[in-house]
């Protein structure tokens, strides 16, 4: 029997290189952004924070134009995020994207993740009732097993 010394400590890069962080405007999602930029900061990795477009049908729309307002969403999360991002750049800097994609929130964020090659995925918890019976877009992923998922409460 040989025997092994232990290794020493490495201070590499095998972490994320990308860190998919899903937004949708609540708090836990917010959350869940401060939360991956973290995981980005520390591991040098891209932060590319996504958010999906909801896509309705005209008739289910009932006449409210659904993409302006989704635009306008998309369009204020991108400057919120940036708001943060220049209030921490003395402290920190991350370097991030943010993608927009069409689609349910978890094929949409499916989609984000596959198109970005991401390493891992971040989403908020769900602040939904209804999702205990229709299950959550975090329990969704979890449950794919194609990225290691870090659900933020």
């Amino acid at each position: 029997m040989t025997q092994q010394r232990p290794s020493q400590f490495e201070l590499g890069t095998d972490g994320p290189k990308v860190i998919v962080a899903g937004v949708d405007g609540s708090a836990s999602s917010l959350r869940a952004v401060a939360y991956a930029s973290g995981l980005a900061r520390r591991q040098n990795a891209l932060l590319a924070v996504v958010y999906i477009q909801p896509v309705i049908s005209m008739g289910m729309a009932l006449g409210v134009p659904v993409v302006g307002t989704t635009e306008g969403l998309a369009e204020g999360l991108v400057a919120e995020v940036r708001a943060a991002t220049e209030r921490l750049r003395d402290i920190w800097d991350v370097r991030w994207e943010f993608h927009t994609f069409p689609g349910d929130p978890y094929g949409g964020l499916v989609a984000a993740a596959d198109e970005l090659k991401a390493d891992a995925v971040v989403v908020g918890a769900s602040e939904s009732a209804g999702h205990r019976l229709v299950g959550s877009v975090a329990v969704r992923l979890v449950k794919a097993g194609r990225w290691p998922v870090t659900v933020v409460p």
